[in-house]
């Protein structure tokens, strides 16, 4: 049995972050990505690989003692009118790797939910972890769907899992990216001068993490061995913001007004969105340290650093 720990999805955003953060901390991690690597990292093993079969994996978890799973190519607005899509793209890679699980109990798994599309809470009130999930897109669906079957696999198979249910995280490397991250898109069009579309009236609240914060929570969920079963842990910022304010500020960043249509409300989106992450704070000593001025500051700062195509 090998000590490494093996990461699907890490070329995309988080990935690459937590990747880095792995090798950082001593670790030899071992990257996969279903595409080229855009930015390979020096000191883990980089794997371009789709598995569609579970013995195609179990080379892999036989060097393995835990695995993060952040793979995924959809959003609540990319997965509109899609649902078979959830089902091929995102389901199934990952109810391989449940099946090829069941001959390595000892490999625990961290797997990336969300809690933005599972959560809806009234009058303010913070969702925790045991309040009822009412997921209103696919995308949402297919999360959901994912939480029961590694549960089902960790009651039948004794193995360990942790479930992160995260707010909207952002910050440097998350690059522009249609139906990904309303941050960068507000950057990519206040360098371009375009206008923005924004659905509903801009008084849509929601929270917005720190990419190191949650990195961090990641790092430390990863040093403790995990309970038997499934845990699920809400990871936020705890100050929640609605766009108009989100606005505000990106504009006093920018120093340059970000240009809004508005456009009628819809159904997938909930008007508030706040998360308790408590649990994760008391059980790993977990703080997200970085403010929303100073995470968007950063991540402008970065932004100004890559090329940007011309305005269309």
């Amino acid at each position: 049995m090998s000590d490494r720990i093996l990461v699907f999805g890490a070329d995309g955003f988080v990935g690459h972050r937590l990747v880095s953060a792995l090798l950082t901390h001593g670790e030899r991690p071992i990257a996969i990505s279903r595409r080229t690597f855009r930015n390979p990292m020096p000191g883990s093993e980089n794997i371009v690989a789709e598995f569609d079969e579970p013995n195609h994996l179990t080379p892999l978890l036989d060097r393995v003692r835990a695995i993060v799973y952040l793979a995924s190519r959809s959003t609540p607005g990319t997965s509109a009118g899609n649902p078979l899509g959830e089902l091929h793209y995102n389901l199934k890679p990952l109810l391989v790797l449940l099946q090829a699980l069941q001959q390595f109990p000892h490999v625990s798994l961290l797997y990336l939910s969300s809690g933005g599309s599972l959560y809806t809470t009234e009058h303010g009130e913070p969702a925790t972890e045991s309040s009822t999930v009412k997921p209103r897109s696919y995308h949402g669906a297919a999360k959901i769907a994912a939480e029961y079957f590694i549960g089902a696999w960790s009651a039948q198979y004794h193995g360990r899992a942790t479930l992160l249910r995260p707010s909207n995280i952002y910050g440097p490397g998350q690059l522009e990216k249609e139906g990904f991250g309303i941050i960068p898109t507000c950057f990519a069009k206040v360098v371009r001068d375009e206008p923005l579309q924004v659905w509903g009236d801009g008084s849509n609240v929601r929270d917005y993490l720190y990419i190191d914060d949650f990195v961090d929570l990641c790092i430390k969920v990863m040093q403790k061995t995990m309970p038997v079963g499934s845990q699920i842990l809400n990871a936020s910022s705890g100050t929640g913001i609605s766009l108009i304010e989100l606005f505000r500020v990106i504009d006093h960043i920018t120093s340059k007004p970000l240009i809004i249509n508005y456009e009628p409300q819809r159904t997938l989106d909930a008007r508030y969105i706040g998360m308790d992450s408590s649990m994760a704070r008391k059980n790993y000593d977990w703080t997200p340290l970085t403010s929303l001025q100073e995470g968007l500051r950063k991540t402008w700062d970065w932004f100004n650093t890559i090329p940007h195509p011309p305005a269309r």
